[in-house]
């Protein structure tokens, strides 16, 4: 769905153990850089390229590849993005993310009783499916690694906003020219309610929820959650209701 010029969101489908949602990695671009925030799950390469076909931005004119963290549903086709380009996709993510992203770290929240606990609910099928994925998680080289209020000079701005909570080294991202912010997973959508992090996903909520102050110090008109979508009403007055909530 179009943001504003040179900025939308990409719709993919996802079966995750034995559900189905819809999640949002959002594409930038501006005649010199194309940017994908997060690859969804393994397997979505062919999804990517369909709705960037669809933005009007072909897939062969990917450059950078911003992740927010290190959860499958994010880095799941990193691998095959950097692979399938003719040239080099530069991958950026914050430096306590990279040993996870590199495969040098387990993910933090891919525990032997969380994978139990969760397989033991699905079908045979799906079963096998989400053993392998865990088994052999993705893995690509991180190029850049970017910091706490760092200021990325492509397509009118991209201001890095450190977050951790979810995960240690996540990140959201405040597109200046648009007055956008891609949350990751640092707030979700529900019911079309603009909420905090997921608890269930996020094994340290405190710090999670204090991250949120930061985005007041923004004039955001737009949020993207990657679960959840677009939220446009009144958001910085949300954000200030959020942060005296908690």
């Amino acid at each position: 769905m179009k943001i504003a010029k040179g900025i939308e969101t990409l719709e993919l489908t996802m079966n995750f153990a034995g559900n189905q949602s819809v999640i949002h990695p959002t594409l930038i671009w501006d005649n010199d850089t194309v940017i994908l925030v997060d690859t969804g799950l393994p397997g979505q390469l062919q999804e990517i390229r369909e709705a960037m076909d669809k933005a009007g931005v072909p897939f062969g004119k990917l450059s950078k590849v911003i992740l927010t963290h290190h959860d499958i549903d994010h880095i799941g086709s990193l691998p095959d993005v950097v692979r399938e380009s003719d040239h080099k996709i530069e991958v950026l993510a914050h430096a306590a993310e990279k040993p996870y992203i590199e495969g040098e770290k387990t993910f933090v929240k891919i525990t032997p009783e969380r994978i139990a606990k969760m397989l033991e609910s699905l079908p045979d099928e799906q079963r096998e499916q989400a053993q392998a994925m865990f088994a052999n998680p993705p893995k690509a080289s991180v190029n850049t690694t970017v910091a706490d209020g760092e200021v990325l000079p492509y397509c009118g701005g991209i201001t890095v906003i450190f977050t951790s909570g979810h995960t240690p080294g996540h990140i959201c991202l405040y597109h200046n020219e648009s007055k956008t912010l891609i949350t990751g997973d640092a707030m979700i959508i529900l019911a079309g309610q603009l909420l905090g992090p997921n608890p269930q996903a996020t094994p340290d909520m405190d710090t999670a929820i204090q991250a949120l102050k930061k985005f007041t110090a923004y004039d955001i008109e737009t949020v993207i959650c990657y679960h959840g979508g677009i939220y446009k009403d009144n958001v910085n007055q949300r954000l200030v209701e959020l942060v005296k909530g908690q």
